[in-house]
This record gives structure tokens, sequence and C-alpha cells, in this order.
């Protein structure tokens, strides 16, 4: 059976260049490509594609939304990640978003053959628990947003309604939990990273015993 895929990247060369790298197989062809957001959501709502390769950096906006979108999962494509950047955060995304594979750029074309098959065929990536889950919380994504925009803290607590105290606290936290000692360390990981790129859910309170 031949495995009908499409290819949401906001680079023609890409595009083009990953086509004809599938055209090879004789059980893969490729039915539809988009460029954008909106176009990537129309191919998703579509019945085109059994299996789709999702760049994460569209423009300016994230593959990720895709992932997010409600849709009809019985008729909905398979989503493997494609993507040049190797951050962990975007991986625990991808799986909590239930993406079907996670494959960078790099990869030999062997490799993301064989995340397509898997895909067609129900496989999905594996997950468990706080492993998945995103390193900021929506405030403090919202906080570190405005940080790394150059905001005071004093402009963060007017942007958002809160504090300077407040702002303070949140950022002394976070300093402890992911190991930074300066504003700056946290603002360059919160971008090399893509700690802001990600969507946030609420962090699970631990148990008491």
């Amino acid at each position: 059976m031949t495995i009908r895929v499409g290819i949401v990247d906001d680079h023609p060369l890409v595009r083009d260049g990953m086509t004809a790298l599938l055209r090879e197989y004789a059980d893969l062809e490729v039915v539809a490509t988009a460029d954008s957001v909106a176009s990537g959501r129309r191919l998703l709502d579509g019945e085109a594609a059994d299996v789709v390769l999702l760049d994460l950096r569209l423009g300016q906006k994230s593959g990720l939304e895709l992932l997010t979108d409600p849709g009809d999962a019985a008729t909905r494509p398979a989503i493997v990640v494609l993507t040049a950047f190797d951050h962990a955060e975007y991986v625990a995304a991808a799986c909590r978003l239930g993406a079907a594979g996670f494959v960078l750029k790099t990869a030999p074309i062997t490799q993301l053959v064989e995340a397509i098959r898997r895909a067609a065929a129900g496989g999905t990536l594996g997950h468990s628990g706080a492993a998945t889950e995103p390193t900021l919380t929506h405030r403090e994504q919202e906080i570190v947003r405005l940080m790394v925009d150059g905001r005071s803290n004093d402009e963060i607590g007017a942007a958002l309604s809160i504090s300077r105290k407040t702002v303070e606290g949140h950022l002394s936290r976070l300093f402890a939990r992911v190991g930074v000692a300066s504003r700056a360390e946290l603002a360059a990981r919160a971008v090399t990273e893509g700690w802001l790129d990600v969507p946030t859910i609420p962090r699970r309170r631990p148990r008491r015993s």
C-alpha cells in the first residue's frame, strides 16, 4: 500500500528536496505541500495525506500550533516532526501533543522513511510523566519572554499586572529549579533551548505523603 505524505515547511528547497528523496521509495508518495501554519492547517484538515512531515519553524510562527489544533483524530493524518532544532523541549512538546515521530533534518533519509512508515502503521512517540512537562509554567513563560525582550522587573510587573516582588519570586524559584545564576543566563537558555516556543500546561503539584 502506498503511504501518502504531506510536507509542511516554509523553505521551498527543503520541500522540493524532500519530495525528490522520498520519490526513490516505491511505497511513499508526496501528495501535498504547505508553507505556513494556515496552509498546513488546510492540509491537516483534508484527507489527502496519511502522514505529514511538520517543520517547527514556519516563518514567525511555530509548527507546534498545528499539533495543538482540535480536529478529528480518526481522519487527521499522523504527524512526524521534522526539524533542524535538537532541543529536548521540542521533543517533549511533540510527545505531549501527540506527534507520531520526531526526526532531525540532519538524520539519514532512511531514519525519516522508517519514521514515516511507523507513523502510517499507527506507531507513536513514547513518553512518561514529568519527562514531557515543559520547563516553564505559563506565568514563568510570560515573565521570561518579557525579560528576553529587555524589560526590567518593574516593567514586567506592570505589563502582567503583578508586583515587582511577585516577579522576583518567580525568577528566584526558576533560577533554583533550572540551575542558573543570572537573568542573562536564564534568557540565553530560554532562547537556545526553545523554552518560549512550546505550549505550556499546568505544572503538577507533588503529592503529599
